[in-house]
């Protein structure tokens, strides 16, 4: 079977220095997204970026496009942080709370509207992203649940809506400001899940299923 030469295998892979580029892009745009909202004007990311107006539209050509990148590497650096502690300790609830914490530090609270405002919520990447997410963290849960670290009568709906919740300062309001305040607050969450639960929860446990149907 005929390969391809050397030089055609590496004009197929993005240069290191292009890769760095669209990543310095996304890290502006997720800052700027928290901090001003997304309607953000992308010469002003680029800047930030500290790359030329082209390169953001070489690798987003459009607004859309960026905003979902945005969102999905935040979604796939919170669920990856689960992993590494799960993997390197495993202690399933001990994963559980570095992903709150992870989630709140990436400010996916503020950037969960995005989601159902700004572009196609159903669009092949975010939902892969979506579905690695909810996979990962449903696994972890499960793996506490086991363990008789995790109360039975929660779902990883109610979950992501406290994490959603705790973690959103409004765009624009300074999210640096009120870190000691978020961590706290996710930290007594996190205290009410444990196992054996002091009450009785009114309700059912949420799916990520009732979310999206809510």
């Amino acid at each position: 079977m005929q390969t391809a030469a050397p030089e055609q295998r590496k004009a197929t892979r993005p240069r290191a220095d292009a890769l760095r580029n669209r990543e310095r892009i996304v890290t502006a745009a997720r800052e700027m997204f928290v901090e001003l909202g997304p309607g953000v004007p992308l010469d002003d990311i680029a800047r930030r970026a500290g790359v030329g107006n082209a390169t953001v539209y070489r690798n987003f050509p459009d607004r859309d496009a960026l905003v979902r990148e945005v969102v999905c590497s935040v979604m796939d650096r919170t669920a990856d942080a689960a992993r590494r502690a799960l993997a390197e300790t495993g202690d399933a609830f001990g994963a559980l709370e570095h992903f709150v914490h992870t989630a709140a530090d990436e400010r996916i609270g503020a950037l969960c509207p995005m989601v159902a405002s700004t572009f196609d919520a159903n669009h092949p990447d975010l939902e892969a992203a979506r579905v690695r997410a909810e996979r990962l963290i449903g696994e972890v849960m499960e793996r506490a649940r086991s363990a008789g670290q995790l109360r039975d009568d929660v779902g990883i709906g109610d979950l992501m809506v406290a994490v959603a919740q705790l973690s959103r300062p409004p765009a624009g309001t300074g999210c640096g400001n009120v870190d000691r305040f978020v961590h706290r607050h996710l930290q007594l969450f996190l205290d009410g899940l444990r196992a054996p639960a002091r009450s009785v929860l009114p309700g059912a446990a949420v799916t990520m299923e009732d979310l999206r149907q809510a």
